[in-house]
């Protein structure tokens, strides 16, 4: 093997742990599934599961209170709840996103400002997105200027996953428009920040129970020592992080899948036609193949990339973003064969499949598009 790719192995706690956070999906989150996205309301009974067991943001070390788990482990979370809940497993999932730079490049005073907090059971949300700097993000128009002790901070944010949920957000913004990609630094923002605030929740196609929203900063004021890093460094920050967090919406991307899989199975071997089960015939059993295939394929891609991640190995950028890539296409491609295997009654309300379908839709769009992972990819591979 390659060793550029690298060697994971489930250790005996990956799986001790993910049958904990099954039992707990199954029994906790799984029954309210289908109401969270029929009403579009936040799912408050996952949040209150995940937290009483510790596992709404296991990432955060021990140090500050958290569980200290590694990528794989992260993943696993996310994966297990994203079975039967997508916007549930955003929780764990937006957590890291909201965190990541600030534990890779903050200091020591703001990690003890904010994650034993976040441990404790808050929320951290990741401000990058711009209405006119979507993947084009080094266009962003958000200012922060410096005032003496503090930071001000100027304009909008859009596509904010959880906001409205969460205490802290990791703010990228530009600090000097003269310096390009050099000139954007990132903060962390505190809900109750003066001038800050959140808009109304965007209308989605899936993922409804997680809000999204735009975030504005009106002369939003913020001690200066909320910087995460040395100013002008928020750019490299911000693809860093990235690289860390695309397995994790790889993870997701495997749990909708597996749990189109698991639903698929149940169906064919209940649903008789011509006198007897669906599951008899040799089309529906290749389509099933296929589908439980590439879902292990993705899982095994999305653990590749989080062992690397976890050990520091450096260009992290291929395949990070392969297993983003390769698990939310597979996660559409198998949510939609799902929907068909179902028939009729995939098509309604009354059974997962559809849910899972459009839940799938999101991930290969968010924490950059699947043609911009095929953008990073390609030139990973020809820098050689």
């Amino acid at each position: 093997m390659n060793p550029e790719f690298g060697m994971y192995q489930l250790g005996v706690e990956h799986e001790a742990l993910r049958e904990t956070v099954r039992a707990l999906a199954d029994k906790e989150i799984a029954p309210y599934a289908a109401e969270v996205d029929e009403l579009e309301r936040y799912p408050r009974e996952a949040q209150a599961a995940l937290v009483r067991a510790g596992l709404h943001a296991v990432h955060v070390p021990e140090a500050y209170g958290g569980q200290g788990a590694d990528s794989v482990a992260t993943c696993i979370v996310i994966e297990e709840v994203a079975r039967v809940c997508a916007s549930s497993s955003l929780i764990p999932t937006v957590n890291k996103l909201g965190t990541m730079g600030l534990l890779l490049a903050g200091s020591k005073q703001l990690h003890e400002q904010v994650l034993p907090s976040l441990a404790a059971g808050s929320m951290a949300s990741y401000a990058l997105s711009e209405r006119e700097a979507g993947s084009d993000a080094a266009a962003m128009r958000t200012r922060a200027q410096r005032d003496g002790d503090h930071w001000v901070l100027n304009g909008t944010k859009c596509w904010i996953t959880n906001a409205g949920e969460s205490t802290w957000y990791t703010v990228i913004a530009v600090t000097d428009p003269a310096k390009g990609a050099g000139g954007i630094s990132a903060f962390v923002v505190h809900k109750d920040d003066p001038g800050f605030s959140v808009g109304p929740k965007e209308r989605k196609l899936g993922i409804r129970g997680s809000p999204t929203r735009e975030i504005y900063f009106e002369d939003c004021t913020i001690p200066a020592d909320r910087i995460i890093g040395e100013t002008g460094t928020g750019f490299k920050t911000a693809l860093q992080t990235l690289d860390q967090t695309r397995p994790t919406i790889g993870a997701q991307a495997v749990g909708i899948a597996q749990g189109a899989v698991d639903a698929s199975i149940d169906y064919v071997k209940q649903r008789k036609q011509f006198g007897k089960p669906i599951a008899d015939f040799q089309g529906v059993q290749f389509m099933l193949a296929d589908m439980a295939m590439k879902t292990e394929a993705a899982r095994q891609l999305v653990y590749v990339a989080a062992a690397r991640a976890e050990r520091g190995v450096g260009n992290l950028g291929f395949i990070s973003s392969a297993s983003k890539c390769f698990a939310s296409d597979v996660a559409m491609e198998v949510t939609t064969d799902a929907v068909q295997l179902f028939g009729g009654y995939g098509y309604t309300r009354d059974f997962p499949v559809e849910r899972m379908m459009r839940d799938a839709k999101i991930t290969q769009i968010y924490e950059g598009t699947n043609q911009i992972q095929r953008i990073v990819m390609a030139r990973a591979l020809l820098s050689g």
